[in-house]
Parts: C-alpha cells; sequence; structure tokens
C-alpha cells in the first residue's frame, strides 16, 4: 500500500516512520511513505500556505493553492487513490475504519494546521475527514501516523505473527484479556495457574471470560455490537456474565431510543 502524506512540516515523519513494525514494512516493500511539502507550492517568494480568515477571527486558514498544486502533483491523475482530511469535523477514527481502509491501493492525508483548511478546497478535493478523538491537536501529522500504523498491521505480511492483529483489542469488538510473561513469579504475585497448564481449551474459555469481564468494567458499551456464539453464551452464562451483558445492552439501546 502507498500512503502519502502533504504537509508544511516534511520533518516531522522523519524518526517514527523509521522505527519498529513501520520501518520494518517500509524495508520490505509491504507499505511505501511519500512526504510532500505543501510549502513547494505556494505561490509567492515566502512560500507562504496561510492566511487570515475573511469574516474576520482568530488565528490563521490553510490556503486553498497550495493543497490543490500540491494534491494534484501526487495524484498525477491517479483515480484510485483516497484523499483523506484529518480533522475534528470528521467521523471518530476506529478500528472498522482501518479495516475498510486496509482495502485501499493509495491513500492521501492531508495535515491541516491553525484554524483549519479553506473549505473549497476540501469540497472539491477530499474524500473523506477523519478524527483520532475529541481533543486538539496543532495539526494532522500526529493523527496521520496514527491513521498509518493502524492501517499498516492490517496489511499481509506487515506483523510477524497473522493472528495478532486478527486478536487485537477492538479487532473482535472487545478489549483484549491481560496477558503475562516471565518471570512465573513477579513480587510475590504469580502468572495464572490456567496459562501454565498446557489447556488449550481452558485457556481459550479463561481468556473469553477475561475478555468479558475488562470490557464489562472498561468499556461497556462495546458489547453492544458483539455477537456470542453457542458455545461461548454457554460459558459466560455458567460464570455469571451472561446476565450481566444483556442487562447492558438493554440499558444501552434504552437510552439511545430515549435519546433519540
Amino acid at each position: 500500500m502507498v500512503f502519502d502524506i502533504l504537509t508544511i512540516f516534511p520533518d516531522f515523519f522523519g524518526t517514527p516512520l523509521q522505527e519498529g513494525i513501520i520501518r520494518r514494512a517500509l524495508e520490505d516493500g509491504k507499505i511505501q511513505v511519500g512526504i510532500h511539502n505543501i510549502r513547494d507550492y505556494a505561490l509567492d517568494r515566502h512560500h507562504m500556505t496561510d492566511d487570515r480568515p475573511f469574516g474576520g477571527g482568530e488565528g490563521m486558514v490553510m490556503k486553498p493553492e497550495p493543497l490543490a498544486e500540491c494534491l494534484k502533483t501526487v495524484l498525477a491523475g491517479d483515480e484510485t487513490s483516497r484523499v483523506i482530511m484529518l480533522s475534528p469535523k470528521g467521523p471518530r477514527f476506529s478500528q472498522q475504519v482501518a479495516q475498510r481502509l486496509a482495502v485501499s491501493p493509495r491513500l492521501v492525508f492531508i495535515c491541516g494546521r491553525y484554524e483549519g483548511v479553506d473549505e473549497r478546497f476540501r469540497d472539491k478535493y477530499v474524500d473523506e475527514e477523519l478524527s483520532i478523538g475529541d481533543y486538539v491537536l496543532t495539526g494532522g501529522e500526529l493523527a496521520a501516523l496514527v491513521v498509518i500504523d493502524a492501517v499498516s498491521r492490517l496489511l499481509p505480511g506487515v506483523l510477524g505473527c497473522e493472528d495478532s492483529a486478527v486478536n487485537d483489542s477492538f479487532s473482535c469488538g472487545l478489549l483484549k484479556h491481560a496477558q503475562y510473561t516471565r518471570p512465573r513469579i513477579f513480587e510475590g504475585t504469580a502468572v495464572p495457574e490456567v496459562l501454565l497448564s498446557g489447556d488449550h481449551a481452558a485457556i481459550a474459555r479463561y481468556r473469553l471470560v477475561e475478555t468479558v469481564k475488562l470490557t464489562l468494567e472498561r468499556r461497556p458499551e462495546l458489547l453492544l455490537d458483539v455477537s456470542f456464539t453457542p458455545a461461548e453464551q454457554k460459558i459466560l452464562k455458567k460464570e455469571g456474565l451472561l446476565g450481566r451483558i444483556e442487562t447492558i445492552v438493554r440499558e444501552y439501546r434504552t437510552e439511545r431510543s430515549s435519546a433519540g
């Protein structure tokens, strides 16, 4: 997959793209990342990419011409690319969105700054907007890195263990169970005995129960969109969890109906 990033701070991406899984994915040719400096396409000798907003107000707004020229050059007529602007106005990025984007051959990220991007550019050139959360960042660069990381690890051959992406938190809709490694006893606390038993069925049951318990405790709303198999329901009923799940689902759906 090809990622292209349009930014006024190209050096921002140097170190993050040279570490860990992303670095290996680049070296192995699993992904390609192009960094494009919007300032190179500015129309004046000062390479201005922003100006004061019409109508007054605080801050500056990114100008449409440098963005458009940069994007046209990057795309060079390619109609398979998906142009994404990182923006607090977009829907929230999620694992499901990452999975959808992972089938695209090429993603182009527009990294906004200041008070945002001229609306005319967004209307004409942007396919979708994405937000990584309800908080304020100084620009879209960090958000672009988040999306690239989340999407890249879903691509074939990027992770050393292909099951890792399948079993991650949110991939199955729930939070992942706790993990343990050596030593068997750390500061007086031992690893749960079942994980040392070698009984794979018992371990799978234990992890299912722990996954559901953790989700109930920290993110119960995630249970709204999860379906359990009859075998899983039987295990959860035995552990006294199925009734709790059904109660929470009813309560959330009642709240949604009332709010609607």
